[in-house]
């Protein structure tokens, strides 16, 4: 009995004397070079030959935001359809694409209004108040269709915290509008102005609705610094590119490496041995 309370005792105090020190070991990211390389290829492949080019700096951050839209689940798979209002253009412009990724086509590109309280043919003040009557940058998800006070028209679901997470509530959604047009621009040299919504031509409204809606990603553009430098989703580390249509790993030829947690068992400031375990596991 004495002798198992001396190994007892002596085994205490060499498991005492152990601290365990961790690190953990992250899973591959998408190289930033890999997704420069990807969304310029993207870019080159898109037919804008009947249309106005939307410039490759606005696309390279209206398809950074969906990628990581979709690779978070906010979209409909089952439609890769991207929107884009370049509001950096004045409203004279045709500055709404909208592009079939899947198909790298442009489906639409054509006039968009924004709010009035945004300013007259440019707009350069943006909002995400109700009754501003202003226009909010960012990214939004579209919604259901609804009949309205501007009939047929799509809701959108604002995805950018204090920048356009009020749009539902403020009411802004896709809708067509009779000030948006060619003869209107000839008269006044600008667009009609809305109330905040991203208005288009009663001629293609219904058409465009139809192809937009159900969870396609919409990006209203300008550059903002306050915006640029806050919005997650232009930000947040890409980790997946899509793949002949499905999300795969953008890394295929390398295994995804697990996450583990490495624990150093350390006697007297010596390493002694050390034990790797997935994350996760009981005790960690």
């Amino acid at each position: 009995m004495k002798k198992m309370i001396v190994c007892l005792g002596a085994y205490l105090i060499v498991a005492f004397s152990y601290k365990v020190v961790s690190a953990d070991e992250g899973v591959p990211l998408v190289s930033e070079a890999r997704v420069e390389s990807y969304i310029s290829q993207l870019y080159q492949q898109i037919d804008f030959s009947k249309f106005t080019p939307l410039s490759y700096e606005v696309f390279d951050k209206a398809y950074r935001g969906y990628l990581n839209l979709r690779n978070a689940g906010k979209l409909n798979m089952e439609n890769e359809v991207i929107s884009v209002c370049d509001f950096s253009l004045p409203s004279s412009e045709n500055r709404l694409w909208v592009i079939d990724i899947a198909k790298r086509k442009v489906l639409f590109n054509t006039y968009v209004a924004h709010g009035e309280g945004s300013g007259d043919d440019s707009a350069n003040s943006f909002s995400n108040a109700v009754n501003s009557h202003k226009s909010s940058l960012g990214f939004y998800v579209t919604g259901d269709i609804y009949n309205g006070e501007h009939g047929t028209s799509l809701r959108l679901n604002g995805m950018d915290d204090g920048f356009n997470d009020a749009a539902y509530d403020r009411g802004v959604v896709v809708h067509g509008a009779d000030y948006v047009n060619n003869k209107f621009v000839a008269s006044h040299n600008r667009l009609g102005r809305s109330w905040g919504c991203p208005a288009v031509p009663t001629a293609l409204y219904r058409p465009i609705i139809n192809v937009i809606k159900y969870g396609t990603c919409l990006f209203i553009y300008y550059p903002d610094n306050k915006y640029l430098s806050s919005t997650c989703w232009l930000n947040r580390k890409i980790v997946r590119l899509p793949d002949n249509g499905m999300m795969a790993d953008a890394l295929p030829q390398q295994a995804p490496k697990p996450r583990v947690r490495v624990i150093e068992y350390v006697h007297n400031g010596v390493v002694d041995s050390t034990r790797t375990v997935p994350l996760g596991a009981a005790g960690n």
